[in-house]
């Protein structure tokens, strides 16, 4: 299996960042990843005593497509968040700070205008804690084959991107993935336990460089293939530095 692409997601439902390499740590979640997420209206959320909760509280891509149109990224070092639209920047904003929050608050304020249940507020996870759509989603793998087959039956090209993984993979047949459940693979010191299927929804719908919604992928799996699923969830068991075109093996 070998590594075709490593990505994170800084904030809940905007624009993903390719990187060259992961170091990753055993028991924790992908570095950065779904670090962010901007509420919906209040949704209860404690950073005192942080709980899962339903993404629906949240901006993202099942119900705010329009998300697609962004290209954010995300600086660590300075925790600046940079958003975009046609090449043009149109935010900045250290979110660290009360000031570079408002200033990506009132821009999200103005462009999901039509979406808002309340007022747009940045929530930061604490440590230990990511915004994930699982209790699980420490991280996900996204096999390339899978996905291949899944647009052969939807008679579309489909960029993986829609699927927002953390890591997708060549070398495997198309759903072998799902044998792997229960299993361990290994890529040099990083051992990662793969504990569930990854279940679909419709935010898989919107096309990522259109933000259209251009094909039902939930409804196409489950006529085609029997389910809705599309990718793994693993556990970092071991750490240690990830790399683009390395292998994993079991």
């Amino acid at each position: 299996m070998k590594i075709s692409g490593l990505y994170r997601y800084p904030v809940k439902g905007l624009s993903g960042e390719l990187l060259k390499s992961a170091i990753l740590k055993a028991g924790a979640y992908f570095p950065y990843d779904r670090l962010y997420a901007i509420e919906n209206g209040s949704s209860g959320f404690d950073p005192e005593a942080p709980a899962h909760q339903p993404k629906i509280k949240f901006l993202m891509l099942m119900r705010n497509e329009r998300l697609a149109k962004l290209a954010t990224s995300f600086d660590e070092v300075t925790n600046i968040l940079t958003i975009s639209v046609n090449a043009k920047q149109v935010a900045r904003g250290d979110i660290s700070t009360p000031l570079g929050r408002l200033i990506i608050e009132q821009f999200f304020l103005a462009f999901c205008a039509d979406d808002l249940r309340g007022v747009p507020k940045i929530l930061e996870a604490p440590a230990d804690f990511r915004f994930t759509d699982s209790r699980q989603g420490f991280i996900s793998l996204i096999n390339l084959a899978s996905v291949r087959d899944v647009a052969r039956v939807a008679g579309k090209d489909l960029d993986p991107i829609r699927f927002r993984g953390n890591i997708t993979l060549e070398g495997l047949d198309a759903w072998a993935e799902h044998d792997l459940v229960g299993q361990t693979i290994q890529s040099g010191e990083v051992k990662l336990e793969i504990l569930k299927r990854i279940e679909r929804c419709a935010a898989t719908n919107v096309n990522p460089q259109t933000a259209a919604r251009d094909v039902n992928l939930p409804k196409t799996l489950l006529s085609a293939f029997g389910h809705t699923d599309c990718g793994i969830y693993a556990r970092v068991i071991a750490g240690g530095e990830l790399k683009l075109n390395a292998e994993f093996t079991l």
